[in-house]
């Protein structure tokens, strides 16, 4: 059997267009997320606003567009009306998701402020709380953030300092209400018929509105699938998108099945594509419903139930911080190319979390902040990988897994852009041996090499920390070749490649 890797690309054959917002995060108030994370009033960067500008600098390197929020598990105790107003009047509150209280100095307002600092591709995508709340908080939320002026709400959002409305198009009705854990946790039926109202109400408010039903936390749920069927026969017409949500990492030492957990996340996305287009052969509907992949990572969960149960209701603990290592950062670079290789029906995505919490960007407070080795294949994959998607198909060596089955050793995509450029994103799984790729190139009109990255380390578990905070970065490799249509390059043992052709 031969060992190298091989597929073709053309532009006759296409996946779909890239969705700016598969580039989206999340930021939760959970942990250290927001406060010392993105927000430090006494920070020596900190602006007027109290927003931390070394981490503004790092988060626009970043890329990230839609920005997911204020939860997560959060926002089935949220109360909107805490969160807005002048901050010495606002309440604390215990938040029961993360067992902290919540001081609500940082609100919607500051919210939509840092979104503004990030820059314009930088989207609002807001939640409502249909846990332990319903259709009257969703419409007078609505109201507060959008209206332009003249009823109670849309006066004391201007009243409040925001004359301009805040302009949220994109709307979670709830989030994970399939899970036992969640506050206000529903069945199927019982969520559909909630999110359904509470869509027909907001599209009074505004017919045009963008809205995301509450999918399957998980594959692994009894539910799957299942949920999706009955969510979408109450909500099919009335909204736009439904949720994935999805975190990986290594058990007991199995590395190989956790470098292949792609194959789990791609398993996941054409599951739930094939129930919904179910649900709309059985409705007779013409409208495809496409998926927001709004939480993803990798994440060491299996630590974060004791964790949380020692909390005694302290206010942004360190909660979640998991320190990435190379290998994670491979695992999560092949994680965005599964997520690019579903173009057509994943168009939006939302990386959890983006400061500290399971997080690409690290803070100390008072300190620094610094990249995670995750950072690197989300800012390669944000800059490099708009356009295009082209179909790619991958022969080559494979290899066994406990958790996946078998699995290629070469994950990849390819994405043209405008121009006619095309980069590759390719992860070799291998943890021992370089992986020979030959990609053969029709209709493309390409020359050159513009660049061959890769994040790789003879230390599989280097990371980057307070001490160390620029130990992993890319290097870049030479001796990929572009002659005669073909490209053939050498990829390192456990490594994630970007591979830029002009």
């Amino acid at each position: 059997m031969t060992r190298t890797a091989r597929f073709a690309l053309d532009p006759a054959f296409t996946v779909g267009t890239v969705d700016p917002r598969l580039f989206g995060s999340f930021v939760e108030h959970l942990g250290r997320c927001v406060y010392t994370g993105i927000f430090e009033l006494d920070h020596p960067t900190a602006d007027e606003a109290g927003l931390r500008q070394d981490v503004l600098e790092l988060v626009r390197e970043l890329g990230v567009t839609a920005i997911r929020y204020p939860g997560g598990n959060f926002v089935s105790g949220y109360k909107w009306e805490d969160s807005v107003g002048p901050v010495e009047e606002r309440p604390r509150r215990l938040d029961l998701a993360w067992r902290t209280t919540e001081s609500n100095r940082f609100g919607l307002s500051e919210y939509i402020a840092f979104l503004k600092k990030v820059g314009p591709q930088a989207e609002p995508m807001m939640a409502v709380n249909l846990g332990t709340r319903g259709v009257a908080e969703a419409i007078e939320l609505q109201e507060y953030a959008n209206h332009p002026a003249g009823t109670e709400l849309s006066d004391r959002r201007i009243a409040h300092g925001d004359k301009d409305p805040f302009g949220i198009r994109l709307w979670c009705l709830g989030n994970e209400m399939d899970g036992p854990w969640q506050t206000g946790h529903k069945t199927a039926e019982e969520y559909g018929r909630l999110a359904a109202e509470t869509a027909r109400a907001m599209r009074q408010i505004d017919k045009d509105v963008e809205l995301v039903a509450c999918g399957s936390s998980g594959q692994g749920m009894d539910t799957f699938a299942e949920w999706e069927a009955k969510v979408l026969q109450e909500t099919y017409d009335l909204v736009d998108y439904i949720s994935l949500h999805a975190y990986y990492e290594e058990h007991d030492g199995d590395r190989d099945s956790f470098l292949a957990s792609a194959v789990d996340m791609e398993s996941f996305i054409e599951n739930v594509v094939a129930t919904c287009d179910h649900v709309g052969a059985r409705l007779k509907s013409k409208k495809k419903i496409n998926l927001s992949f709004d939480e993803w990572n990798v994440w060491y969960m299996s630590r974060t139930d004791a964790e949380v149960s020692a909390l005694d209701w302290p206010q942004a603990p360190r909660l979640l911080e998991d320190v990435y290592s190379v290998t994670d950062a491979v695992v999560f670079g092949s994680l965005l190319i599964a997520l690019l290789r579903h173009a057509d029906r994943v168009t939006v995505a939302c990386l959890a979390q983006l400061v500290n919490v399971i997080a690409p960007i690290m803070t100390e407070p008072g300190g620094p902040a610094w990249r995670q080795t995750t950072f690197f294949p989300f800012a390669a994959a944000s800059r490099y990988g708009r356009g295009e998607v082209l179909d790619v198909r991958v022969s080559g060596p494979t290899y066994d897994t406990k958790r996946h089955g078998t699995a290629d050793l070469l994950h990849a995509t390819a994405v043209r852009a405008d121009d006619g450029t095309v980069t590759v994103l390719a992860v070799n799984r291998s943890q021992t041996e370089a992986l020979p790729l030959e990609i053969t190139l029709n209709g493309l009109e390409l020359t050159s090499i513009a660049e061959h990255s890769v994040l790789a380390d003879p230390d599989p578990d280097a990371r980057n920390t307070l001490a160390e905070p620029e130990r992993v970065a890319p290097h870049q490799v030479t001796g990929t070749v572009l002659e005669d249509g073909t490209l053939k390059a050498t990829l390192e043992p456990l490594s994630w490649n970007v591979i830029r052709l002009g």
